[in-house]
């Protein structure tokens, strides 16, 4: 699995630091729906008479939404966005509290019903953080395993408690508005209890600690606890179903029977009976107090991934790889197939007398359950027996006489948005081809973070061939679609090593050949929103000695000029050009950390200009701020210049030349007329590659093949006189093609360049 680490060491290590990196994720669809598969769902049903009920998905899109629910429809209520990698899970706790935890390795604390402010992260898991389990009539109580192996279990109202703040670098206090939980203090989680089978997990100024439950020698997939959080179940990969006393940490009995990993679980209301489902296809039914298995059921056909059950625990809900539901009498072992979905069946959730089902798709589905007198489901017919051998079931699978689902059409249906599963970054570094799980292909432009064109329906491979164009630019961005969108991903100093001309971009009022950094320019862009918020806040002077203006104290440590280069020739302007606006009806989100707190994630828009240095990294800042660059590798590409063979035109230099790789071929044409208009002599250029001032006039040596040196007084290369060609590898060159360009396909060698020129006929 992918894996989302620190993207940088904070520690005084005396290696090489690297950078953290800046992410943004784009997305052109509407943000009120999912965009990837969705791994968890949680039900809220109101108290209040007159109050909403809602459902909560947790999505591989990294966020959570809300959905108002009503008889026959559900409505987009809010979005909970702070998680940077998947949502694996979330449960209801203390009554209004939504808990939700990451493969970010964080458990994130919400208020249910606010805006979808994130009002507490906690970092004390070491991976990917899998599962979560809620008492429902203790509500205090929450548990949550990962593939590190830890189960913790969680004392919410202590950890949500106002407590004496502290500087916790495991818990971060993330709320930045008003969400309903007020503003909460740092602090970790309180023990529920001590106990020989615990272990504190190190903080490093803190009093409270959270406690780990230990046992698990691998990752764990699979947590439950009954409703008073007397009894707490988890399995994963090691096969076997381990009890504890969440009250006491203790370690009460292991159950095996499993052959493949535990991927479900559930616990009766009493604590007494459990029930499991694995990748070994089975559903398995325990006596706790008998510490055995006494019932098994051979329902599925492949991995078992979740289970609900009726309120009285006599059937069991399960669904799985082999995207079929079913719903089990745990007695009479009679089963029956409720429905078939297109795509495998990650979780379940019983609302009323329906059942949501998740999927590896965007979208969620309802269907009729009968919880409350699932009898009737049985009386419509269809049903078989459950035997306790796997291969009973796949057997009866393929001769064919599979069973036939109840339910042909789910009653409601939350859609969401194709996930994007390829990419192509193209040629130019700017745009991006991709295709969707409906098969549409699209073109993106990632400086302004927008679709430009949408090709429908086309074979991939073929529109890729067709916008192939023959240009070399830096790669100076990576991405990925691991959230079923574009991931932008920046990392200093590589991202700032393209450039292009101001022409080429068709920035009206800028001179065409001024150098745009792509990099600095899309930051600028994606962070105008926060800047112009900060500017409110703080003013736009800058101090005295040229750092980022003061409003919140940002350190000399992270931001001093040996750090950095500047250039001369910039202008220190926050002007966003229009290649690099980003739409503020869809913005894409920010990912990425400061000195403190860990990753976040954000919509640009709902940045508020107090952001500083331990939010992010420092070389963003100072780019956005200061207009400065870190320093970049070489920008230039050397070169020979030299006449066509048998040509009987004059030698004009016999140097090694120097000059940006983005330089364009006219330019160069430019420079071989200049010369020899004016019928410079091999001195007037010196041993290192300079040109003398006398060609502009200017007070020193310049170099010889440069963005300035053919501007004075020349005409477009066209209408110049006598007519030049450039060649390379006896190729005619295209005026507008760069040195870059020029290396990468023409020259094909890791020698330096050589060119080649030749009078042509005059054009008229």
């Amino acid at each position: 699995m992918h894996r989302v680490g620190s993207a940088g060491n904070t520690s005084n290590s005396v290696r090489a630091r690297k950078e953290k990196r800046l992410t943004y994720v784009l997305n052109d669809a509407d943000d009120t729906k999912h965009c990837a598969g969705i791994n968890c769902l949680a039900a809220f049903t109101s108290t209040e008479p007159d109050g909403c009920n809602y459902l909560f998905t947790g999505s591989r899109d990294a966020t959570l939404k809300r959905w108002a629910l009503s008889e026959d429809s559900a409505s987009f209520s809010a979005t909970f966005e702070s998680h940077v990698d998947w949502v694996n899970d979330a449960v209801m706790a203390n009554g209004n509290t939504l808990v939700s935890c990451s493969s970010d390795a964080t458990i994130k604390v919400w208020n249910s019903l606010s805006d979808g402010a994130c009002a507490r992260t906690f970092h004390q898991h070491s991976d990917y953080v899998t599962c979560l389990a809620a008492a429902e009539k203790n509500s205090n109580v929450i548990a949550s395993g990962g593939l590190g192996g830890e189960v913790f279990v969680w004392d919410i109202e202590a950890a949500l408690s106002p407590v004496a703040k502290s500087n916790d670098a495991d818990v971060d206090d993330c709320s930045t508005s008003s969400n309903g939980l007020g503003p909460l203090p740092n602090t970790s989680l309180r023990p529920i209890s001590s106990s020989n089978n615990i272990s504190v997990h190190a903080t490093q100024n803190q009093g409270y600690v959270p406690i780990a439950a230990k046992g698990h020698k691998e990752s764990v997939y699979a947590l439950a606890t009954n409703d008073q959080g007397t009894v707490l179940v988890s399995g994963g990969t090691e096969k076997v179903i381990r009890v504890w006393d969440p009250r006491t940490g203790s370690k009460s009995m292991k159950l095996r029977g499993h052959t493949d990993n535990i991927r479900a679980l559930l616990v009766d209301p009493s604590g007494r009976y459990c029930i499991s489902g694995s990748s070994d296809s089975m559903i398995r039914y325990w006596d706790l107090s008998m510490q055995r298995c006494i019932h098994s059921y051979a329902v599925h056909t492949d991995s078992v991934w979740s289970l609900a059950s009726t309120p009285s625990f006599s059937h069991v809900y399960s669904g799985g790889r082999d995207h079929s539901l079913y719903l089990t009498d745990l007695n009479s072992r009679e089963s029956v197939l409720l429905c078939r979905e297109e795509h495998p069946i990650l979780q379940l959730a019983l609302d009323n007398d329906g059942i949501w089902l998740a999927t590896t798709d965007s979208s969620v589905h309802r269907y009729p359950a009968e919880a409350r007198d699932p009898v009737k489901v049985f009386q419509r017919g269809g049903s078989f027996y459950a035997g306790n051998l796997s291969f009973s079931r796949a057997r009866v699978s393929l001769e064919g006489s599979t069973p036939v689902p109840v339910y042909k059409e789910a009653s409601l249906s939350i859609r969401g948005t194709p996930a994007i599963v390829q990419h192509e970054i193209l040629n130019n570094r700017r745009h991006v081809l991709t295709k969707d799980t409906a098969g549409i292909v699209k073109l993106w432009e990632i400086t302004r973070g927008v679709v430009i064109e949408n090709y429908g329906e086309v074979p991939f491979e073929k529109k890729k061939e067709e916008l192939i164009e023959m240009v070399s630019i830096p790669a100076w961005f990576t991405i990925d679609t691991r959230l079923g969108s574009l991931s932008v991903h920046l990392d200093t100093p590589q991202c700032f090593s393209a450039e292009m001309y101001s022409a080429d971009l068709s920035i009206v009022g800028k001179p065409e050949d001024d150098k745009v950094n792509l990099a600095r320019e899309t930051l600028k862009g994606l962070l105008a929103h926060w800047l112009a918020k900060r500017r409110q806040r703080f003013g736009s002077q800058p101090s005295s000695n040229g750092e980022i203006p003061s409003g919140k104290e940002i350190s000399t440590r992270t931001l001093t000029l040996s750090r950095v280069e500047g250039d001369a020739n910039l202008e220190n302007d926050s002007s966003v050009y229009p290649p690099f606006e980003f739409p503020v009806t869809s913005p894409p989100s920010v990912v990425t950390e400061g000195s403190q707190g860990g990753p976040w994630r954000k919509k640009t828009t709902d940045l508020d200009g107090t952001e500083d240095e331990k939010d992010f990294p420092w070389w963003v800042l100072d780019c956005v701020l200061n207009n400065r660059l870190p320093p970049r590798e070489n920008t230039k590409c050397s070169f020979y210049l030299h006449p066509c063979e048998g040509s009987t035109v004059q030698i004009l230099t016999q140097g090694k030349l120097s000059a940006p790789r983005i330089l364009r071929i006219h330019k160069v044409v430019n420079y071989v007329i200049e010369k020899m208009v004016l019928d410079k002599s091999l001195d007037s250029a010196s041993a290192d590659g300079t040109l003398a001032p006398s060609i502009l006039g200017g007070p020193g040596p310049l170099p010889l093949v440069g963005d300035s040196s053919l501007r004075s007084g020349l005409r477009p290369w066209q209408r110049l006189k006598p007519s030049i060609e450039i060649l390379c590898n006896n190729q005619v060159l295209l005026p507008d093609m760069s040195l870059a360009t020029v290396r990468a396909y023409i020259w094909k060698k890791p020698e330096d360049l050589i060119l080649n020129y030749r009078v042509v006929q005059n054009r008229s």
